[in-house]
């Protein structure tokens, strides 16, 4: 995987210069991604769905467990998803309307449905599937169902819209021929 690509970056999204990405990277209508954050496409590309916030020291890698065969697979990440500080996440399937709180991890065998909040230093490493709205918490990463989806974070992305461009070098969006 060539690390020389540049991003695809949808109009209205916002893409800070300061970080690191290698790799096919796609991101979708309205996303925001911090400085400092590393999205790194290792066994193929990730395409982000629209209204994604990726915050300061996140890390989306995409790597493919070992007993996997199929070639070049796509790890896609639904729409509303954020991504706070210092969290690792590499499940290859990711739906809409998830939370990955600060210092958690989730591996490459987990698959995150809608509607999941994976709780502050929790560790996802099993093969499993987390069923929609379920909340992942504490030291024994316990896991509950919720009876609503977390709110989409639509105050804070126009704050970040607002602030991130008075601070940051913003990469452009790709505009299409």
């Amino acid at each position: 995987m060539s690390s020389k690509q540049t991003p695809k970056i949808s109009s209205g999204a916002l893409v800070c210069g300061d970080n690191k990405m290698h790799g096919d990277i796609t991101f979708g209508t309205n996303s925001i991604v911090h400085p400092s954050c590393t999205i790194s496409a290792e066994s193929g590309p990730i395409i982000f769905g629209d209204t994604c916030i990726i915050e300061e020291q996140a890390k989306i890698i995409h790597r493919v467990p070992f007993y996997r065969t199929d070639k070049n697979p796509v790890m896609f990440i639904g729409s509303n998803n954020v991504f706070e500080i210092d969290c690792t996440v590499e499940a290859a399937k990711i739906g809409n309307n998830n939370i990955f709180e600060p210092k958690c991890f989730v591996g490459n065998k987990v698959t995150i449905t809608d509607g999941c909040v994976i709780g502050a230093g929790c560790v996802l490493t099993d093969e499993q599937v987390l069923p929609k709205n379920t909340i992942v918490h504490g030291s024994g990463c316990k896991q509950r169902e919720a009876l609503d989806q977390p709110n989409p974070q639509f105050g804070l992305m126009d704050t970040l819209m607002r602030l991130l461009p008075n601070y940051h070098h913003i990469r452009k969006p790709i505009k299409k021929p």
